[in-house]
């Protein structure tokens, strides 16, 4: 069960997709962003369903902290336009390098959640000049192990909900359980992603996401050579043991742990203060 609201600063000045964003012109589409602060460049990669203010706690502390932040909307999401013909966390890896090298101020700093965390994996081991760290937040970079009878079902499930008219909503009432403390912002927040999810074409994102396989993402964390630091919360939902499963991403990278105590998978959302302050600690150490 989720914890009730805490309260957490939330001034509608520095929710970043509250405002114009700017765009990445791709071969198929616009990919949304905003740009905020000066200083070493750092990329927040957003996890599947969300949107870029999912950073909304996390970017004005880094900004705070002398940093220039990018948040992202990923491909299909947010402001970002639809209609891509690839939705792995390669594709979006490729939309991370091509941002940087528009910005043309790397090597950058990442941070991504859960398949964002994948996405940056695949910028850092395909580009190593243009990463010089990364915060990987909930990480699914691997295809995690299961029976074979769960994984079917577990399918089966996500297949029935999100060809559901009332997928969007369906959604955002998963969206909760993700979450073991809730901002005091949660319910804005999930409005804002249920509606994004309404628009015609949005869940095509969502469910190219979710089904996409994860094994070349796996395949190349020996590629990658890029300082890490593995966010994980010890209640996240999303893994049958998150210290195990921060253990073997951290292991595999030669990166280091934070472990967010009673947080679930949104751990910076959960508790931005201290993940924000471990995160600025990090970046200033590797940049």
């Amino acid at each position: 069960m989720a914890r009730q609201p805490v309260p957490v600063p939330k001034p509608a000045s520095q929710h970043p997709s509250l405002h114009p964003p700017q765009y990445l012109e791709r071969p198929e589409g616009r990919l949304a962003y905003d740009d905020q602060g000066t200083g070493p460049l750092v990329v927040l990669v957003p996890g599947l369903g969300d949107l870029r203010s999912e950073y909304r706690f996390l970017a004005p502390q880094l900004v705070e902290a002398g940093f220039r932040v990018i948040s992202l909307d990923l491909r299909g999401h947010g402001q970002s336009d639809m209609g891509w013909s690839d939705y792995r966390a390669s594709a979006v890896g490729s939309d991370v390098i091509a941002l940087i090298e528009h910005l043309n101020e790397g090597p950058a700093l990442i941070v991504g959640t859960s398949m964002g965390a994948a996405a940056a994996v695949w910028a850092a081991a395909e580009r190593r000049e243009a990463v010089a760290g990364l915060a990987l937040v909930g990480p699914f970079v691997r295809d995690v192990p299961q029976p074979l009878h769960k994984r079917l079902l577990q399918g089966a499930m996500l297949r029935l909900v999100l060809s559901n008219p009332l997928a969007p909503k369906l959604w955002g009432a998963a969206f909760r359980s993700f979450h073991r403390i809730l901002p005091a912002d949660f319910d804005e927040h999930r409005a804002r992603l249920v509606a994004n999810l309404s628009e015609p074409g949005r869940l095509d994102a969502l469910r190219g996401m979710i089904f996409a396989s994860k094994a070349e993402i796996e395949a190349r964390l020996a590629l990658v050579k890029a300082p890490v630091r593995v966010v994980m919360g010890t209640a996240d939902p999303d893994f049958a043991d998150p210290a195990a499963e921060a253990a073997f991403v951290a292991q595999r990278l030669g990166g280091s742990i934070m472990m967010v105590e009673g947080a679930g998978h949104y751990p910076h959302v959960e508790s931005p203060g201290p993940v924000a302050a471990d995160l600025v600690a990090f970046f200033k150490r590797v940049r």
